[in-house]
């Protein structure tokens, strides 16, 4: 048997600009066949896991076409529809397949498609037709859609944030794949809508209340019959009327159960609403509240959340630290302009930077005289299962300078979300040299930092990704929906 691999993943941030084009999706991954194979062998991505399950099924895996970039804007429309042209392409020069195992992000947003996982899904389901399985899996993030849901047969989400179990939820749905070829099921699937939207801060599987959420989505996975169960907080920053909470139950040939599960569980979700609000802790705050606490602390920049598509060069908590002098500390910015500036200094040079704070939106720039203490390519290696479970990562060209006050600054080329501690490490910062790491991230960052930082502390800060979700304006969303409307 043959089973084509395909995934296009973007977590699509429509607050953010400008939008993403083709060329990010060809810089960050755009591959074919047996590069493919190669991308993710023996990684901790949902698609390292497809691989593998197939091959101990002994079912010969066809990568078909793979395509990721970092969150950002909106996909442009040429980009789009050329992602949609490589799937169509793919499909028809493999040939007769047995099944199909995708992995969407789910909250893909494009110019033209506002839900664009359903639509390449759906494109999927019309090239191979109503007899050929599609299983796959979903971004604890997804935001949801009916059409997602009518495309394929079985979907999978991630359970945990951070998002450590990939590997596994792709080991999962090439197991419900292997399973349905043999007939041994025949999978039914079921959604419901909570009429609400999770704060991200609330969104940590790990923490109160997710944990009660999580314990009664076990009891559900152990009633006969129940092949899987997923709970979906959405991703906020997608103004589309998908956006908001899910809940995903897939059964053996039995749709009622799965429909009656899956409402089980969203009402009990929607009746605790209100324990999802988040804390929503201010800058000011946060810093007062650090100067306690046994270092390193890890200060969340939620405002400037790099993993929800925000431009990675905020400023307002380096500013904070510096005015109440909770230092040394340390702060990654991409900010190309002054990395090429320090480079072209050279390490040991002193010069003066304004750095970070472009938009405005996330911070002033940091205006001071610094000294060049690192100059790198920027590449680094994370072998631990972390947040994205991507291995091989590139910020692009690198720079560490620090300022008089002991405020060190990474400089770089390429956005990068802080999932690895190696970001740091492997550039000579070591982490106990520093009262203060910022990391700006809500829960990505959870597994990287916290096994070396005692405390960890998100913050509320201004931004495209800001945890207040009052402060953005929403025109497309759904109503009514839980905070807006109670």
């Amino acid at each position: 048997m043959k089973v084509g691999i395909v995934t296009l993943m973007h977590e699509s941030n429509t607050f953010a600009d400008p939008m993403t084009p083709l060329a990010a999706f060809r810089r960050d991954q755009y591959l074919h066949g047996s590069a493919i194979r190669e991308r993710f062998r023996g990684g901790h991505h949902e698609v390292s896991g497809f691989f593998e399950g197939l091959d101990g099924a002994g079912i010969e895996a066809v990568g078909l076409f793979a395509t990721w970039t970092m969150p950002s804007g909106r996909i442009e429309a040429d980009a789009a529809r050329q992602c949609l042209r490589e799937i169509r392409t793919a499909l028809s020069d493999a040939g007769p397949l047995d099944g199909i195992l995708v992995a969407p992000h789910g909250a893909a947003v494009a110019q033209g498609y506002p839900y664009y996982d359903g639509v390449w899904l759906s494109l999927v389901r019309e090239l191979v037709g109503p007899g050929v399985p599609i299983i796959g899996t979903l971004d604890l993030h997804a935001n949801l859609s009916r059409m997602a849901i009518d495309s394929t047969d079985a979907l999978v989400a991630y359970r945990t944030n951070p998002h450590l179990d990939q590997r596994e939820r792709g080991l999962e749905a090439a197991s419900l794949m292997h399973r349905t070829l043999r007939r041994e099921i025949r999978p039914s699937m079921a959604a419901a809508f909570p009429p609400m939207l999770v704060n991200i801060e609330a969104q940590a599987t790990g923490e109160s209340p997710f944990l009660e959420l999580i314990a009664e989505a076990d009891r559900v996975r152990a009633v006969p019959g129940v092949l899987s169960v997923s709970l979906i907080p959405g991703f906020p920053y997608a103004d589309v009327p998908e956006m908001g909470a899910s809940v995903i139950v897939v059964t053996d040939n039995d749709p009622l159960l799965a429909r009656a599960c899956a409402e089980q569980l969203a009402n009990g979700w929607y009746a605790r609403r209100e324990a999802f609000l988040g804390r929503q802790l201010s800058p000011h705050d946060a810093v007062r509240l650090a100067a306690t606490e046994p270092g390193p602390v890890c200060l969340m920049d939620m405002g400037d959340n790099v993993g929800g598509g925000s431009p990675a060069d905020g400023t307002i908590l380096a500013h904070e630290l510096r005015a109440q002098g909770l230092l040394p500390a340390v702060v990654v910015l991409c900010d190309p302009a002054s990395q090429e500036l320090a480079r072209r200094a050279g390490v040991g040079s002193r010069l003066r930077l304004s750095m970070g704070g472009s938009d405005g939106k996330h911070g002033e720039p940091i205006e001071a005289d610094v000294v060049v203490e690192v100059l790198a390519d920027g590449k680094f290696e994370e072998t631990q299962a972390r947040h994205g479970g991507v291995r091989w990562n590139d910020q692009g060209p690198t720079a560490i300078v620090e300022t008089d006050d002991g405020l060190a600054v990474m400089l770089t080329t390429l956005r990068m979300p802080p999932m690895s501690l190696c970001q740091l490490t492997a550039f000579g910062i070591d982490p106990k040299d520093y009262k203060v790491l910022i990391a700006k991230g809500v829960h990505a960052p959870f597994a990287a930092y916290a096994p070396v930082c005692p405390t960890l502390i998100r913050v509320d800060t201004p931004g495209i990704t800001r945890a207040d979700i009052r402060t953005l304006q929403y025109r497309h969303r759904r109503r009514p929906l839980y905070p807006f409307e109670d």
